[in-house]
């Protein structure tokens, strides 16, 4: 006689039930050791719940995969928009609330979907595109203006979270093969005005900013500078890109506009290159000086 199933795929519940019956009739004796130990074995699924008719577990089995592949084609929408995103607006910083809208968008109700997309989001742009998807809390102003206070407080509210990529590709590659030479000085522009407001304790009003950088061949109402373009418009585009943040103070000689150093420009790496850039420019002032 032939034993049809011996494996460890038992399936349907009409071989279960049948098995239960003669568990319950205690009748072993003439059966073929097999047959009990085969029986005995459905009997310890059927109790830990670990046994599924054959119709349930191939049900259950194509949701598991309808989801995972649900689940992997959002991670990838929310890649492709960060990457067209970050392009089109010259690498200002996402929103974490643009991210859950195109993910909660789709009609999907699990309460951790999002944080879930955007982790595997993070770790794909790591291993396949070598960016590192960095999360950016935005900081704090330190002037004194209650109510300029309270007013950036709501805005902080709304988008407390946003998120840039930063390539991780070693920084002598980067040069030579991503690097566009024609947005140097615009690299240049930003370094510059980031290291006059780091020089000035991290805050500065906007009528000093502005005699500093005039002392740079660079006019506020100057609006076709040949690389920069419209000057206030360019100064305009670092707030955008989270390297300066600006706030406006009301006293009793009227308002005054503050540029500070905002999350990106605070970044670390960032930070020790324009301590090094200024003591050497320091050196070299102080070196200048003695010859003379």
């Amino acid at each position: 006689m032939s034993n049809p199933v011996m494996g460890d795929e038992i399936g349907t519940s009409s071989e279960y039930s049948s098995m239960e019956k003669l568990h319950e009739s205690g009748v072993d004796d003439g059966k073929p050791a097999d047959v009990v130990l085969w029986r005995n074995k459905l009997l310890r699924k059927l109790r830990k719940g670990e046994l599924d008719s054959g119709f349930d577990a191939k049900s259950r089995n194509k949701l598991e995969l309808s989801r995972f592949l649900e689940k992997d084609k959002l991670v990838g929408e929310v890649i492709r928009y960060i990457l067209f995103k970050t392009e089109q607006n010259s690498g200002c910083p996402i929103k974490r609330e643009e991210l859950t809208q195109l993910i909660t968008g789709k009609n999907y109700r699990q309460r951790n979907l999002p944080a879930f997309v955007i982790n595997e989001a993070k770790s794909k742009l790591s291993s396949i595109f070598g960016y590192e998807m960095r999360e950016l809390q935005r900081s704090r102003l330190s002037t004194a203006s209650h109510t300029s206070r309270a007013s950036q407080s709501q805005q902080s509210v709304a988008d407390a979270k946003s998120y840039i990529i930063i390539s991780q590709l070693p920084a002598d590659v980067y040069r030579k093969y991503v690097e566009d030479a024609d947005k140097s000085q615009v690299t240049g522009f930003t370094f510059v005005v980031i290291s006059i407001i780091h020089v000035a304790g991290g805050k500065i009003t906007e009528e000093n900013l502005w005699h500093h950088l005039r002392r740079l061949g660079l006019y506020e109402n100057e609006e076709s500078h040949p690389i920069l373009g419209n000057i206030k418009l360019a100064l305009e585009g670092l707030v955008q890109l989270r390297y300066l943040q600006k706030e406006k103070v009301n006293g009793p000689e009227g308002s005054t506009l503050y540029y500070e150093l905002a999350e990106r420009a605070l970044d670390g790496a960032l930070g020790d290159r324009i301590k090094e850039y200024v003591s050497q420019i320091v050196q070299k002032d102080f070196t200048s000086l003695g010859a003379d």
